[in-house]
């Protein structure tokens, strides 16, 4: 590396352990994020984290890197017990870590964000034209023309994820952590990490990779371990592992999460025609031209990663979101122009992907929140009758079946599995036809998703509805769908129907890159 830094790799053997985690459990309350895990990092090698979401990669990385404190258990590094005070005291250690949400400052320009924190002083103040220098050279060794006084804000997301890379390489990290660090880089900005890894590896950095690109991770791993519900599951070197070791591993021989119901299939109840939506830069398209249809008591799975544009997909087609072209249709009629409130109304809602911060109201009890979104039913001029609304409550808590001491009950006081079901029979108390589940599982356990799931196949097959959800796991692709749409990039690249396997499924989203 030709950046300065005061840390330099130390000395050792290329496979040494260099830094370990022993037994190391996190409790948030009753929810048990990690329950004694073992993991070693060798030096010079990349070690990959695979699993699920949901699974304790990301609550790992943050121990080791000191943004969080174990509950118990402990961390070796150099062979000797360490505990960090914060994340500033592990990366003066020389642990950096890359969070795949981006902890840039939007309105600093480049330089200032690389160097945030560690500025390069002298006796008149920061050494700007230096910072200015490195970050020339950090961009150069990135092969990115990006000019250092460029505001972050300006950059895409591709870039911006650069900038967080080269940050992490100013520290002169002896330890990096990557959390999902391609998700928004083009092929040939991966292949540009990629080299950098391995030069990284070659002067002994030791990396740690966490990703969903499951065959693009083989390309660069020397090491897999794979998480799952908070255990260790699986460890092998590279030369022992393949694709297929790695789903197996990560999410099991015989997961079910039921099979898709025998229902009559009705006329196309929502109609997506041409549609495009503009990304945040403003630049291209986030939903690129996508044509669907969904029929009456049909479910459909869209499965992409990270950037394939299926949030913005479905906010659109709720309304959150605004279209720059294109149609959406319900039961015939376009609602395009329809406000949220007019397409609910209408019969067309959206359970949200951020159940916390869209989904529900924190100060409510359980019935308050079912209740809300279907209001108007039972509001007589200004006032709510209290025997209607009582009925709306109690039919959804036993439909969707919420272990709650009952409508009282503060929302806070109910598992994330509980809560979900929550936000999905407030939607289904409006009686819609057509429900949108962004990422309905994100952050439940096995037994609250099959739950989920098994209660959108019973309201599909009973009521006629049409349900469309997103995922960002496989095996949730084969569990209640009629149909399985792949997006990658904004626009549909497969469709298959549930006998698909999930190495196709996989293939037609760009994470199994094909050498």
């Amino acid at each position: 590396m030709t950046v300065q830094g005061s840390l330099q790799p130390a000395a050792g053997r290329i496979g040494d352990v260099v830094m370990s985690a022993r037994d190391v459990a996190k409790h948030y309350g009753a929810v048990q994020a990690l329950k004694g895990v073992n993991f070693d990092i060798h030096r010079g090698q990349v070690t990959t984290l695979f699993g699920e979401n949901g699974a304790g990669k990301s609550t790992l990385m943050k121990i080791l890197s000191g943004i969080v404190t174990p509950t118990h258990g402990e961390i070796i590094l150099d062979g000797k017990p360490v505990v960090f005070a914060n994340a500033t005291d592990a990366l003066a250690q020389g642990i950096s870590i890359i969070h795949q949400e981006l902890a840039l400052a939007p309105n600093l320009n480049v330089r200032d964000n690389i160097f945030m924190g560690r500025e390069i002083r002298t006796a008149t103040g920061v050494n700007f034209a230096e910072e200015s220098r490195i970050t020339r050279e950090l961009m150069a060794e990135l092969e990115e023309d990006i000019d250092p006084l460029t505001p972050v804000e300006d950059l895409r997301l591709g870039q911006q994820q650069i900038v967080e890379i080269a940050r992490a390489l100013q520290a002169n990290s002896r330890i990096l952590i990557m959390d999902e660090p391609t998700s928004a880089l083009s092929a040939s900005e991966v292949e540009v990490l990629f080299k950098v890894i391995r030069d990284l590896t070659a002067k002994g950095v030791s990396i740690v990779y966490i990703s969903h690109h499951l065959e693009e991770a083989l390309t660069v791993t020397h090491h897999a371990v794979v998480l799952r519900d908070g255990m260790m599951t699986a460890n092998a070197p590279r030369s022992e592992i393949n694709l297929e070791w790695i789903v197996r591993n990560m999410v099991g021989e015989n997961f079910d999460l039921g099979s898709p119901p025998e229902s009559e299939m009705g006329a196309p109840a929502l109609v997506i025609d041409d549609l495009c939506v503009p990304d945040r830069s403003g630049q291209g398209n986030a939903v690129d031209h996508l044509d669907l249809s969904v029929k009456a008591g049909e479910i459909v799975c869209i499965y992409g990663l990270m950037g394939a544009g299926r949030t913005e997909l479905m906010e659109c087609v709720a309304g959150r979101l605004k279209a720059s072209s294109g149609a959406v249709r319900l039961m015939g009629a376009d609602v395009s122009r329809l406000s949220i409130a007019q397409r609910i109304e209408a019969g067309l809602v959206l359970v949200p992907e951020d159940r916390q911060r869209d989904g529900l109201v924190q100060t409510m009890s359980v019935g308050q929140n079912l209740s809300l979104a279907s209001i108007g039913a039972f509001t007589r001029g200004l006032f709510t009758s209290r025997g209607d609304e009582q009925t709306v409550i109690d039919t959804s808590i036993k439909e969707v079946t919420v272990k709650t001491d009952g409508g009282d009950a503060m929302i806070g006081s109910l598992s994330g599995g509980n809560q979900q079901k929550v936000v999905i029979g407030k939607m289904l108390a409006t009686q819609p036809d057509v429900i949108l589940l962004d990422e309905p599982s994100r952050g439940i356990d096995v037994g609250a998703k099959a739950e989920v799931f098994k209660l959108l196949a019973r309201t599909a097959q009973e009521r006629g509805l049409a349900v469309v959800y997103t995922t960002s796991e496989v095996g949730e692709c084969l569990s209640v769908a009629h149909r399985i749409i792949v997006m990658r990039r904004g626009r549909i690249s497969a469709e298959f129907d549930h006998t698909v396997s999930k190495e196709d499924i996989m293939a037609a989203s760009g994470e199994a890159v094909h050498h």
